[in-house]
């Protein structure tokens, strides 16, 4: 579906619901907030579409990859940041590269989990979270959905409990906002140390 769709948009149809064209303000609200600086650190966005996420936490400092499932969305990123620093990857959520696990110390999702099934959302919540390093942050976005609603998707939103899903082991949920009049969550979950974030 996803290739399809990013396929579609480089034929000259309608781009991406989910592409914001720019860096997500919920990011980059919660960066600034922060004072984010990468210095170095490794930085990862889950299904990062056209790269406007991950170009934003290079330009930040970050040493940052991009990943999505549909080749057309990353062949585009690449066009469009021909000077970029990011790295710009292929690959499944559902099966991740081994190598990444426990790598990152910044792991961005946003709005990747909700497109999918939600019979895949516990599992694609816990192979997210095995990405962040000790020491590390995970940021999750996602639009909000009431406990015991159904929804016809894709896509599907969030209910708090599947956010809190996230935290895994000592991977621990630090913070849950609901933003932009309780439309969104904004979720930060940080692994190791009491109170690291990134």
């Amino acid at each position: 579906m996803f290739e399809a769709i990013y396929a579609g948009a480089e034929s000259g149809g309608a781009k991406p619901p989910w592409d914001y064209g720019a860096p997500r303000p919920q990011l980059v609200e919660w960066a600034e907030a922060r004072g984010l600086a990468g210095g170095g650190r490794e930085a990862l966005v889950v299904g990062c579409g056209y790269g406007a996420d991950a170009e934003f936490l290079a330009m930040l400092g970050f040493r940052t990859t991009g990943f999505d499932f549909a080749p057309t969305a990353i062949e585009a990123a690449r066009r469009s940041h021909p000077a970029t620093e990011v790295d710009y990857l292929v690959a499944d959520v559902l099966d991740l590269p081994r190598a990444w696990r426990g790598r990152f110390d910044l792991v961005v999702e946003s709005l990747t989990v909700q497109s999918m099934p939600p019979e895949q959302h516990a599992v694609a919540a816990h192979d997210i979270a095995g990405l962040v390093a000790p020491g590390g942050t995970l940021l999750v976005l996602a639009t909000t959905r009431e406990e015991g609603v159904e929804v016809t998707g894709p896509p599907w939103p969030l209910s708090r409990p599947e956010v809190e899903a996230f935290a895994d082991g000592d991977l621990v949920l630090r913070r849950v906002e609901r933003i932009e009049g309780g439309a969104w969550w904004r979720a930060e979950l940080s692994r190791g140390e009491a109170g690291a974030t990134a």
